[in-house]
């Protein structure tokens, strides 16, 4: 899928393709200098992740392992409910692991604080945040978010993992959908 799958329905690009790989590319450098010489666990947050988590551990020149939760606060609308639910948890034991969570998006940072205090309480010797995508609501909560790809204002947006109705996930790029497609 790419812009021009998407007709009418894709109102304009954010972040493209190649802004995303280059991204990626700095965010897993950074990565490799601060884990050197120590094991990593990426954790990644499910469905939206799957996108950012395999391109980044592709870019990674240092070994590591992948495990996957799946948490919910939203439902099919596109703000959070507010609560949260473990809909698949870790498989990995994290106790005295380096964790690092894979997110694709922090709107709120509500579910994502929850989190990271849940697996805080899993005794792990670290817990770092990696995110595509932080918007500025992401700022009212307290959140040390150490890997950053994009700042991006606080809009409905789609593409690489995020979704509307579990929708356009595929496409390569960032956007934001036309007011058409949600508010029918």
């Amino acid at each position: 899928m790419d812009a021009k799958d998407m007709g009418e329905d894709l109102e304009k690009v954010l972040v493209t393709e190649s802004r995303i790989n280059a991204r990626l590319g700095e965010m897993a450098a950074e990565i490799d200098a601060d884990y050197a010489g120590k094991d990593l666990l990426l954790v990644g947050v499910l469905k939206g992740a799957v996108m950012v988590m395999a391109d980044l551990a592709r870019a990674l020149h240092h070994p590591c392992e992948m495990d996957w939760m799946a948490v919910s606060s939203y439902g099919a609308g596109t703000t959070s409910s507010g609560v949260v639910r473990i809909l698949k948890d870790l498989e990995i034991d994290i106790n005295d692991r380096n964790v690092l969570i894979v997110e694709d998006v922090i709107d709120s940072g509500l579910t994502l604080s929850w989190l990271v205090g849940n697996l805080k309480s899993r005794g792990p010797a670290s817990v770092e945040i990696c995110t595509m995508v932080r918007k500025p609501l992401a700022f009212d909560v307290e959140l040390d978010v150490r890997y950053v790809g994009f700042d991006l204002p606080n809009e409905f947006i789609v593409g690489y993992g995020l979704d509307y109705a579990e929708k356009y996930r595929n496409l390569p790029l960032i956007g934001t959908l036309a007011p058409h497609v949600y508010r029918s």
